[in-house]
């Protein structure tokens, strides 16, 4: 590809279902062999809108590594990007940059305030998501931006978001609940629950990102007395959300690990690292399960995972006879599965719990109770021998070989606006460094 920062560079693009494009996987393929690589980064977008958006994420994380693996010895090192259908909304910053003012929002409302209504790159992509639903989407739009005060109009919406989410196909075999979280089975209570108490705590989490950003971050305002439409905004998210999440794992599943068993078994193999961001960790991370019998990955680097903090674990702290839906893939890993997490990332610290928790069985929370975490928020939790780093510690001390490790990012992953955060402040070239230090990239 031209454009890239880093060569050689390849995609790897997946459609809904998991099918990969045949062509980019087979000149993949090819390509790699006769370049007879060491080592292939393989990265993963989380929530976007077009392939533009995740090749320009590629370019901007990729640009540190040639220079940080300066002579690196016998290291001969590819990159791929995975491309698959995923969507944001447009108030949401992308890999750490501020979002643009919607199309046609009033002068002197920027980036980080909301809105009413639903802006019309979001619109537009919900459409795109969503086929075959243009009526739902526009009624959705209609309600956010009347926000009419009848209690019949928030149930309307809520029923609305249902069946947008319930898509035909999405929740069929390639999405069925077998990729289910180790917190999450079936279709989330949120979605069944009361609509005006969901949207009230969604409301309140909003409200209590404000809080939860840097001093030089924008301020979110109150909600007022529209706030449980800020909060039928947020359910309105989350249920693309939870789509795109399901999406992930069945794309890495059923795509990303047969493409990637292909890899290993080229001639001479490129040693394979797996870098996901949010959406796109739990897409690498269903891809070990995916994998042929007998294939094996060098390393997993997820960067602020958008999936449970009790994937990893043997067994679930408030559930001992089960264990994390992930608890025998890191086996397919015979190096370190690296979580980085950051508490500036209110996506995951306010929003995810929230939604996770909106089930209908939390009357009685247990002190300190923590069932509904991510993994991009809280690192790795309940695995046993799991190292915590710092990211000193990280780049500079000793770092394991093998097993899960949480890495505490905190010091660079801290920029952006409400809603998400640094959720997606990604592209620092400590982070390059992680990745190539878990894979022991050019140090043999």
């Amino acid at each position: 590809m031209t454009g890239m920062s880093v060569r050689p560079y390849w995609e790897l693009r997946f459609d809904a279902y998991g099918d990969v494009d045949l062509r980019q996987r087979d000149r993949l393929l090819e390509q790699a062999a006769q370049q007879d690589l060491t080592d292939l980064v393989v990265f993963a977008h989380g929530w976007n809108n077009t392939r533009t958006m995740a090749t320009r994420l590629y370019d901007r994380f990729f640009a540190p590594f040639p220079e940080l693996l300066g002579e690196a010895g016998p290291a001969r090192l590819g990159y791929v990007g995975v491309v698959w259908p995923s969507m944001r909304f447009a108030d949401e910053s992308l890999a750490g940059s501020t979002p643009e003012p919607a199309p046609g929002a009033p002068p002197g409302l920027d980036a980080g305030t909301p809105r009413p209504g639903l802006d019309a790159e979001t619109h537009r992509a919900l459409d795109t998501v969503f086929p075959g639903r243009r009526q739902i989407v526009a009624r959705l739009a209609e309600l956010l931006a009347e926000r009419p005060e009848r209690p019949a109009a928030l149930d309307e919406f809520g029923v609305l978001v249902r069946g947008l989410v319930r898509v035909h196909g999405e929740l069929g075999a390639a999405g069925d609940t077998a990729d289910a979280d180790a917190d999450e089975d079936g279709v989330p209570a949120m979605f069944g629950a009361d609509v005006t108490e969901v949207c009230e705590r969604f409301a309140a989490a909003l409200t209590e990102a404000c809080g939860k950003t840097d001093a030089e971050d924008r301020a979110f305002p109150d909600s007022g007395p529209g706030g449980l439409w800020d909060g039928a905004h947020e359910l309105l998210r989350q249920g693309t959300y939870y789509v795109m999440k399901r999406r992930a794992g069945a794309v890495g599943r059923e795509g990303l690990g047969p493409a990637l068993g292909a890899l290993a078994a080229v001639r001479p193999a490129p040693r394979l690292h797996l870098v996901g961001h949010s959406f796109g960790g739990r897409l690498v991370s269903y891809a070990l399960t995916g994998l042929p019998e007998g294939a094996t990955v060098a390393s997993v680097t997820l960067l602020q995972g958008a999936f449970s903090h009790y994937a990893f674990a043997e067994r679930l702290p408030h559930a001992a006879g089960r264990g994390g839906a992930l608890r025998s893939a890191a086996h397919r890993v015979r190096g370190p599965v690296v979580s980085c997490h950051s508490h500036h990332d209110t996506a995951l610290g306010l929003l995810y719990p929230v939604a996770s928790r909106v089930s209908g069985d939390d009357a009685s929370p247990l002190p300190g109770d923590t069932r509904w975490g991510a993994i991009g928020y809280h690192g790795v939790q309940a695995a046993e021998g799991c190292p915590r780093l710092d990211l000193a510690e990280a780049l500079d001390g000793p770092f394991p070989a093998e097993g899960c490790v949480s890495v505490d990012v905190s010091e660079v992953v801290r920029h952006g606006v409400p809603p998400v955060g640094a959720h997606s402040d990604i592209c620092h070239a400590e982070l390059a460094r992680v990745v190539l230090r878990a894979g022991r990239i050019g140090a043999r």
